[in-house]
This record gives structure tokens, C-alpha cells and sequence, in this order.
């Protein structure tokens, strides 16, 4: 029964304009995951996007009376129950948007412990990229999920940009993203991401997913 039961990635998009730079980068990243996963074991991989949009008026209330409509229940069900998660939003005032921010605050801090979460922008020039760092996996290091890696994030002359000898492209981190992701899913070894390699690591300096579930599980 087990081997049946399908991986589930659910990226969350934060966009607000339709159609969107955010919803197409969350797309892109999730059937890069698909694919790999697809590639690398048998099980039934289920891909969902979660529009943050299209909810604003349902975490608004939510918000307010502490209670969450159906449709909002589901999508913080779909999130919390993903084997993988991808999150993309678009950068407002040099952070993640307060829809991005409202939807996460309605998580527990403990439904997306060890979960492996890749995090992405999308903005319209490259001097925001740190909000990834300074913003992005902060906010799922207090949530206790494992913030995989490779972040991405695209700027508005990046779509397109197949990158040069010195530099990836768009293409090739969304790629790299998606399989360091498939890697944690199906618990494969995965470069770590919250801690420098130590001489328990081994030669490789990988830290196994497993020990970092354990980690964060007892921290």
C-alpha cells in the first residue's frame, strides 16, 4: 500500500497580477521536481500550486475571526501534507508581500517540521535577490522545515537568460533547485543547508536528510 500512495510537491505562489512572473517561476520549479522524481523512483509523483490570490480575501477573515473557510482549510491541508514544498513570492519593499507573510502565519510552527522547502522570488531587478537569505529562510527556520540549498531567484532579465561561462542561468538553478528537492523527498543525500560540514559528514562533506529530520526533530 505503501509503495502506491503518490509524492505530493505543493509550491505556493504568491503573485498577485495574472498572469505572473511568481506563478510561472513556481511552475517551472515544480516539473523541474516532477521530473526528476519521475526519473529516479517508481511512485505516482501529484504536483499542486496554491495561488495565494486567489485566497486573500479567505486569510483575511481567517485572520480575523480564527476561523479558515473550506477552500483556505484545504490549501494550509495540501501545504502541510506535501512531501515537498516550493514557495515563491514576489519582493515587496526589499521583503517577501504581506499575502506571502499572512498565509504563513496561519501555519503552526511545528506543521512543517523537516519538510524540505525550496524558496524562490521573483522582482524586477537583481539588488533584491538577498531576500532569500535575509528574509525567506529565516521565516521557514522558525517554521522548523529544512530550507534546501539552492535558492532562486529571477529578475525581470533573467527570463530567457541561459546564463554565460561564469555564471548558471535561470534555467539551469531551477534545475538544480528541483533536484535537490526530489533528493530530500525520496531521502536521498543532500548538501546540507543549516550548517557548515563537520568530520562526522564524511569525505563528501553531505549531511544525510534523515539526520537532519533528527535534528530538527530533537533541537
Amino acid at each position: 500500500m505503501f509503495a502506491t500512495t503518490p509524492l505530493r510537491i505543493v509550491a505556493v505562489a504568491a503573485g498577485l497580477s495574472s498572469p505572473s512572473s511568481t506563478r510561472l517561476l513556481a511552475d517551472r520549479l515544480a516539473e523541474a521536481t516532477r521530473e526528476r522524481l519521475a526519473a529516479g523512483q517508481d511512485r505516482r509523483v501529484e504536483v499542486q500550486v496554491v495561488e495565494l490570490r486567489d485566497l486573500a480575501v479567505d486569510i483575511a477573515n481567517h485572520l480575523v475571526t480564527g476561523f479558515p473557510p473550506s477552500r483556505l482549510k484545504e490549501a494550509i491541508d495540501a501545504v502541510t501534507g506535501a512531501d515537498g514544498l516550493i514557495a515563491v513570492t514576489p519582493v515587496f519593499t526589499a521583503s517577501y508581500s504581506g499575502l506571502f507573510k499572512s498565509f504563513f502565519d496561519l501555519i503552526d510552527n511545528t506543521a512543517l517540521t523537516g519538510k524540505p522547502v525550496v524558496v524562490a522570488a521573483t522582482g524586477g531587478t537583481p539588488r533584491h535577490s538577498l531576500v532569500l537569505e535575509h528574509a525567506m529562510r529565516p521565516l521557514f527556520a522558525y517554521l522548523r522545515a529544512v530550507v534546501l540549498p539552492t535558492s532562486v531567484y529571477a529578475a525581470s532579465e533573467d527570463w530567457g537568460s541561459q546564463g554565460d561561462e561564469y555564471t548558471e542561468g535561470l534555467p539551469a538553478r531551477i534545475r538544480r533547485a528541483g533536484g535537490e528537492l526530489a533528493s530530500a523527498v525520496t531521502g536521498r543525500t543532500v548538501a546540507g543547508a543549516s550548517r557548515a560540514p563537520t568530520l562526522d559528514d564524511g569525505e563528501d562533506g553531505l549531511v544525510p536528510f534523515e539526520q537532519q529530520l533528527a535534528e530538527l526533530r530533537t533541537g
